[in-house]
């Protein structure tokens, strides 16, 4: 018979490595409790907003329907014409370098996103209610799913928007839809990305000789690379509205663009009111700008 007092000795070890805490997983998706920016003062006025491409149709990501925390969730089938009003949020070192929905992995250095239905991978252009400012997201990953909010934006987007520091923001999401030729929809409606304006800074335009002019709010229904579109959209809005509109000309980084605008407006609560009235009458993708008049 062996050694009972070795055979003890053995059965102490044993129970001592199984009472031992266990090696981290540094590859688990939830290594940091909380979610957090990076440190440092990161600089996203550089960053270019994600090309919007092809794709082919794709399984990853894109079950349907979905159970999350007992909640069911259910992907479109198209994102052609999506375009829809929420709260964004953000996410960064949390889910830095770990894999999205659809097998990529994510880097909060990136223009991308997170949407709870859009078929992924998919692009969208979200904009910044607040201040205007808009920016093109490549829609790679399921989330959020927090309370009532629309789309989880990585760091770098949420800086470019301008509402990193708070943390969330009101936003339009529209989603682009690539077609096989290479053409494009913006919520259902034709769109090249060169058309994207200059971003806005604090609420007033970037680009354009703004010299003795005076700011003022304006409802924009679009804007356009050619005059005969905007005059077009400018005809339908009086048919159903008696505000002061116009089209504004604007020299931008990427060309001439013509903006169609109702206003101006004495307040926000003014705007919002006419915003709102526009989107009643067949105008859903309306935003609440600065601009000089």
């Amino acid at each position: 018979m062996k050694n009972p007092i070795v055979w003890l000795l053995v059965l102490m070890v044993s129970l001592g490595g199984c009472a031992s805490s266990p090696d981290v997983d540094h590859s688990a998706r939830y290594t940091l409790s909380q979610d957090r920016a990076p440190a440092g003062d990161f600089d996203a006025s550089g960053l270019s907003d994600a090309l919007p491409v092809y794709e082919e149709p794709r399984r990853a990501g894109n079950k349907s329907p979905y159970k999350v925390w007992g909640k069911t969730y259910n992907v479109l089938s198209s994102n052609e014409g999506y375009v829809a009003r929420g709260t964004a949020s953000w996410y960064g070192e949390k889910f830095h370098g770990h894999k999205t929905s659809n097998g990529e992995v994510f880097d909060m250095y990136t223009m991308s996103a997170a949407h709870k239905s859009l078929r992924i991978p998919g692009y969208a252009r979200v904009t910044n209610l607040d201040n205007g400012r808009s920016v093109i997201v490549r829609v790679n990953d399921r989330g959020p799913f927090h309370g009532d909010r629309l789309i989880d934006l990585s760091y770098a987007a949420a800086k470019k928007l301008g509402y990193q520091s708070r943390g969330t923001a009101r936003v339009e999401v529209a989603a682009i839809t690539v077609r096989p030729d290479g053409t494009m929809t913006l919520a259902g409606q034709p769109f090249r990305p060169e058309e994207m304006e200059a971003p806005v800074e604090s609420g007033v335009v970037a680009s354009g000789n703004m010299s003795g002019d005076n700011e003022a709010l304006f409802v924009q229904l679009g804007s356009f690379s050619s005059r005969d579109p905007a005059e077009q959209m400018l005809s339908r809005v009086r048919a159903v509205l008696e505000n002061p509109m116009r089209v504004r000309a604007i020299d931008t980084a990427s060309g001439r663009f013509h903006r169609v605008q109702v206003g101006p407006f004495a307040n926000e609560d003014s705007a919002r009111r006419t915003q709102s009235l526009l989107e009643a009458r067949g105008f859903p993708q309306t935003i609440l700008l600065t601009d000089t008049h």
